[in-house]
């Protein structure tokens, strides 16, 4: 059996303060950690994981904590397609909320349409926004280690947002004689 490389990191810190140990479940996540329970989280084994985790582990210890980082495979193909789902699960949720944002994004430029708000400063304001959602996208797309089902669907989304607002854009040229 061909198996995946996953480093696996155990930890206990001290209840308090709470910030510490939030900042640290964040940073975890933040690297596309799956967690499997409370302390003890996996990330596909690459130099960079190595790198964090062990700058990480130094982090727990300023903490007073305690840490074990391993590295491990699954015992055969079911446990590692188990944990394989965990990652495209914990990304496709992420894409689900970057997909249901893109429906935000449209809605509110579909409200300014309405109201026939034609003005630099909402399209700069909608810009921003767009370039937001470009970046957590991006931010999504490098913790998708195993390809999540709603990648694709996300791009599409991205794409149909970048559509709007260019559409938006040229009404807002056109309500200031830009292009006569």
């Amino acid at each position: 059996m061909d198996t995946q490389g996953w480093l696996l990191l155990t930890y206990k810190v001290p209840p308090e303060p709470n910030s510490r140990r939030v900042a640290l479940w964040r940073r975890l996540k933040g690297l596309g950690a799956v967690y499997l329970q409370n302390g003890v989280c996996l990330l596909p084994k690459t130099s960079d994981h190595v790198r964090w985790l062990k700058m990480l582990e130094n982090d727990i210890s300023g903490m007073g904590g305690d840490c074990v980082l391993l590295e491990t495979v699954a015992l055969d193909r079911a446990q590692e397609e188990k944990v394989v789902a965990r990652f495209k699960a914990d990304r496709d949720e992420q894409y689900g909320e970057f997909i249901r944002r893109c429906a935000d994004f449209e809605a509110e430029i579909a409200k300014e349409i309405a109201i026939k708000k034609f003005t630099y400063a909402e399209l700069e304001e909608e810009e921003t926004d767009l370039r937001k959602l470009q970046g957590w996208l991006e931010k999504i797309r490098k913790l998708d280690f195993y390809g999540g089902s709603l990648a694709e669907q996300a791009a599409s989304r991205l794409k149909d947002c970048e559509f709007v607002l260019d559409s938006y854009a040229q009404q807002v040229f056109d309500a200031h004689d830009e292009n006569r």
